[in-house]
């Protein structure tokens, strides 16, 4: 109707609400979980070998027992993104992440006081559950209380956090026996459930329960009181209806077009080839440098020209690397063929191109372009997409999987120009309006 496109045109809402520093409080609490989920990722990395040399057989790892204790932290992580589906939304966003407290500071405990090897492993799963929770919690979480004029950069602080949390773990594994590692994973955790205590849950979660007081205080809160929160609480409140989903309105554009969309986002960042949890510390820095770099450019230049760059910077890394793989001889089928792959980083611009773009942007873009009523369900969808870049270089070696890579993350950029609104300084109702309509001047 032309009242609704007028209304949602209204450009921004006032710029003093971008600088009410509780909002930024409230992001910090909740990626502490991210930190957390990045430092439970890379665990193994200095681990596996102080296992692999301990005195007790109990707790002693082998060829066959070393490769479970890193990837079940990947089943983990899928059955907590599953159960996200329904913790979203009965629960809330906020008590979704708190909820990821519990496996997190009880899988950490099984690992300090591990006794045996299914102490190890359940610790594992349990820090991977958490991690799946948090996944697909906090960029929900992060994008229903951002200011649209921030919301880019509040957006890649949870891929910000996860490349902290494992450079941390690095530096203490210099320092700490695996069992204070592992304590050490607890303070995160603590500090998360202890700061989000005091923070407001969605104000588009608390309207879409019929909570409008309390989600009008929440807005306030986070908004301040010197601003224009109650004309965007009215547009948040006109566009809340009928949240719950059913199996006819899957066939609406307005649902299965952005559920597709992030979804075909969330596989194409797995196709990359980039994430690891055995990225070498020298890797993570570059990824923090360069995600800090789209944090602060991304409300400025969009989304979809980093999403460009990042696609175009990684298909050339891969063919480099291809092809000094090919060069130096090397199939990649050895076990310490990770560690070869440092001959590899003429191509830093690998880490680099996926951190500035497909690493924060898929995840930013998942939060800001699910429609409300399905967010909580598609969200937790988009966690179980599954990685196999280890399982596909060790059956092909390394040049064949960076070459498809690279052929994949060209695929990214037609995928971007074809699929991907941009979404740079709208709200979250507006976005929603674009695709219950069709109309890009909602966009522009």
């Amino acid at each position: 109707a032309p009242g609704e496109e007028s209304e949602l045109l209204v450009p921004h809402l006032p710029r003093q609400s971008l600088h009410n520093k509780r909002l930024y409080l409230a992001v910090f609490a909740a990626v502490l979980g991210n930190f957390s989920f990045g430092f439970a990722l890379v665990y193994p990395s200095p681990v596996i070998p102080a296992l692999e040399a301990h005195p007790s057989p109990a707790l002693r790892l082998d060829q066959h027992t070393a490769p479970w204790f890193g990837s079940v932290f990947t089943l983990g992580a899928a059955a907590g993104g599953l159960s996200t589906m329904l913790l979203n939304d009965c629960l809330g966003r906020k008590l979704s992440i708190m909820f990821s407290a519990l496996p997190s500071a009880l899988g950490y405990a099984l690992l300090a006081g591990a006794q045996g090897l299914w102490m190890l492993l359940l610790g594992r799963v349990l820090t991977g559950y958490a991690g799946g929770v948090t996944s697909a919690s906090i960029p929900v979480y992060i994008s229903e209380i951002s200011h649209p004029g921030v919301r880019g950069m509040l957006g890649a602080c949870p891929q910000i956090m996860a490349v902290l949390g494992s450079l941390v773990l690095y530096a203490l594994g210099l320092v700490l026996d695996w069992r204070w590692l592992a304590v050490a994973g607890e303070v995160p955790v603590l500090a998360m459930i202890l700061l989000l205590c005091f923070m407001p849950n969605s104000p588009r979660f608390l309207l879409s329960q019929g909570k409008e007081e309390e989600a009008l205080g929440s807005l306030c809160w986070l908004r301040g009181e010197d601003t224009d929160y109650a004309r965007e609480y009215e547009q948040i409140k006109d566009s809340v209806r009928n949240r719950r989903v059913s199996c006819a309105e899957l066939k609406d554009p307005f649902l299965y077009k952005p559920i597709l969309i992030a979804g075909g986002m969330r596989f194409l960042q797995q196709l990359s080839g980039v994430t690891s949890e055995y990225d070498a510390a020298l890797v993570g820095l570059v990824r923090l440098s360069a995600v800090a770099i789209a944090a602060v450019s991304m409300d400025k230049a969009g989304r979809k020209i980093l999403l460009f760059v990042s696609g175009m910077v990684l298909p050339t890394a891969g063919k480099v690397a291809s092809a000094v793989t090919l060069r130096n001889g090397t199939n990649g089928r050895d076990n310490d063929c990770w560690g070869d792959l440092q001959s590899l980083t003429p191509s830093p611009s690998s880490p680099a191109g996926y951190a500035m773009g497909w690493g924060p942007i898929t995840w930013l873009l998942m939060s800001e372009i699910l429609p409300l009523k399905a967010r909580g369900v598609a969200s937790g969808l988009c966690v179980l997409t599954p990685g196999f870049c280890p399982t596909f270089q060790n059956a092909f070696g390394l040049e064949v999987p960076f070459l498809f890579f690279a052929v994949i993350n060209a695929g990214n950029v037609l995928f971007t120009g074809c699929c991907v609104p941009e979404t740079k300084g709208r709200s979250l109702e507006q976005i929603e309006a674009f695709f219950r309509t069709g109309r890009r001047s909602f966009l522009r």
